[in-house]
């Protein structure tokens, strides 16, 4: 019969308390994803991706972000007589003023509908990647069933949102201050909501990293927890 010394015995106790605590990995992945995720969300929900020179007092862009677009004073591309001019801050699809969505293909070229595409995209997965993370860092342990499927996932699903992010921040480098586009561009800069989005996708690719070495580390923790249990029922075989 089993004894209470054999069942906790210091190696078996060790072996527990270390499949019940998260590496290093794990914690800074916890950290540095909420950097990515404070970043993507924030670059996704406002208005400077493109702004203009605040010292340039006739120019016609104020700003603009992936659903909204501010202006000073911009012409209608569609009335030849320049009469109207739309100023102010607007959603992009913004059904209410008149003759706004006459420019929307001027204000959404193909290259900006691939950029809200991929950073939609990358805004779903990082909000995904929150809840399995919070799972995760509130009441997930290697002794649960589906942990380390669930940390693999949610590796996969970070790294996959900041990819998104990443060919969205790209594309717009590329093709979101060239010439013929937003008004001034010689004086237009990217805004702080594009930098946070860099930093987001370069953030989503280290927290990605890092739930993949926790995955590693706790996947051999298992393993090993495994095989000493087999190897205390083979040594309690050949007491009895």
């Amino acid at each position: 019969m089993l004894q209470n010394s054999d069942l906790l015995s210091p190696g078996r106790v060790k072996n527990l308390e270390d499949m019940k605590r998260r590496t290093l990995a794990g914690n800074c992945g916890v950290a540095v994803f909420a950097i990515a995720f404070f970043c993507i969300v924030v670059a996704f929900s406002t208005p400077s991706w493109l702004v203009s020179d605040y010292r340039i007092t006739g120019a016609k862009l104020d700003q603009l972000g992936l659903w909204v677009h501010c202006f000073r004073s911009l012409p209608d591309v569609n009335d030849d007589y320049q009469r109207r001019f739309f100023v102010g801050c607007r959603w992009v699809y913004d059904p209410f003023t008149t003759g706004y969505d006459g420019i929307r293909g001027f204000l959404i070229p193909i290259f900006m509908i691939f950029t809200q595409f991929f950073m939609t995209f990358s805004f779903i997965g990082i909000f995904i990647s929150l809840i399995l993370v919070l799972l995760y860092f509130l009441c997930g342990g290697p002794d649960q069933k589906h942990f380390l499927i669930t940390l693999k996932v949610t590796a996969y699903i970070i790294l996959g949102a900041g990819a998104c992010a990443g060919i969205g921040v790209i594309i717009f480098a590329i093709f979101g201050n060239r010439d013929k586009w937003m008004p001034g561009h010689a004086n237009n800069w990217f805004g702080w909501s594009f930098i946070l989005a860099c930093i987001g996708a370069c953030a989503a690719g280290v927290a990605a990293s890092l739930f993949f070495t926790e995955h590693h580390v706790q996947e051999r923790r298992v393993r090993r927890f495994k095989e000493s249990q087999m190897r205390f029922e083979l040594e309690h075989e050949t007491k009895t």
